[in-house]
C-alpha cells in the first residue's frame, strides 16, 4: 500500500465568515443537526485529548452527551483520563464528520458537572450500562475477561437486593471552551477555517484562518 497515493479532494460545501452565528455553541448545534440529518455514524463521537501524567498528550474517543455553555461527557473519575484531568484540567475535543467533510476542534478547561447532572444522566442509561459503571475498574490492569465477568456477576447480585445508585467515582465533565474552530474541506486543500476565540470581555472574536 502506497499511503502517499491515498487522497480525496473536498468539494461538498463551503464556509464563509458572514454565514456563521455570533457564538460557537449555536454554530455547533447547527452543524451537529446537519450531521444527524445526514445520518453520520456515531455522530456524537469525539476525540478527547488530555495531558498524560508523563507529560505526553493522550487521546481517546468519548461520547458527547450535552451542549450548553460547554461540552459534556461522562466517565470514571478514577480512570486514566480522570486522573489526568484531575492533575491538569485542560483538554481539547475533535469532531470529524467525513460525510460532510467537516471537522470541529474545541480547546478549553474542564470542570466536573454537578452531582445532580451526573445522577440525571446515569439513571437515564440502560440498566446494563449502570451495572457496567460499577463493574469496570477502568484503566486498571486485570488478569482476564473472566475476572471482569465475575465482578459484573457480583454487582448484579448486589443490586437485585438493593436499589442501584450512581458510583461515587463516576460522573461528568464539562469542557468550557476558549477556542472553537470550524473546518470545512475545500478543493486543492484550500479549506475553509473559521475560528472563534473568547475575549477577556466574554465576547467571541470570529476570524478566518489560512488552511
Amino acid at each position: 500500500m502506497n499511503l502517499s497515493e491515498i487522497r480525496k479532494d473536498y468539494s461538498y460545501k463551503s464556509l464563509d465568515i458572514n454565514d456563521v452565528t455570533h457564538e460557537p455553541f449555536h454554530q455547533f448545534k447547527i452543524w451537529f443537526g446537519e450531521a444527524v440529518d445526514s445520518e453520520v455514524p456515531e455522530v456524537n463521537a469525539m476525540c478527547l485529548s488530555t495531558f498524560g501524567l508523563n507529560g505526553y498528550p493522550n487521546s481517546r474517543i468519548v461520547l458527547l452527551k450535552e451542549v450548553d455553555h460547554g461540552f459534556v461527557f461522562f466517565t470514571n473519575y478514577e480512570s486514566e483520563k480522570g486522573q489526568e484531568i484531575a492533575a491538569n484540567p485542560k483538554a481539547s475535543l475533535t469532531f470529524f464528520w467525513p460525510e460532510l467533510e467537516r471537522q470541529v476542534r474545541v480547546t478549553g478547561d474542564l470542570e466536573k458537572v454537578s452531582a445532580e447532572e451526573s445522577d440525571r444522566y446515569y439513571f437515564s442509561r440502560p440498566f446494563g450500562s449502570q451495572i457496567g459503571a460499577w463493574t469496570s475498574p477502568q484503566s486498571k490492569e486485570i488478569s482476564s475477561r473472566e475476572e471482569l465477568d465475575q465482578i459484573q456477576k457480583s454487582v448484579e447480585e448486589r443490586f437485585t437486593k438493593e436499589p442501584i445508585t450512581r458510583p461515587p467515582h463516576w460522573g461528568g465533565f464539562r469542557l468550557i471552551p476558549f477556542k472553537v474552530e470550524f473546518w470545512q474541506g475545500r478543493p486543492s486543500r484550500l479549506h475553509d477555517r473559521i475560528n472563534y476565540q473568547k475575549q477577556s470581555n466574554g465576547e467571541w472574536k470570529i476570524s478566518r484562518l489560512a488552511p
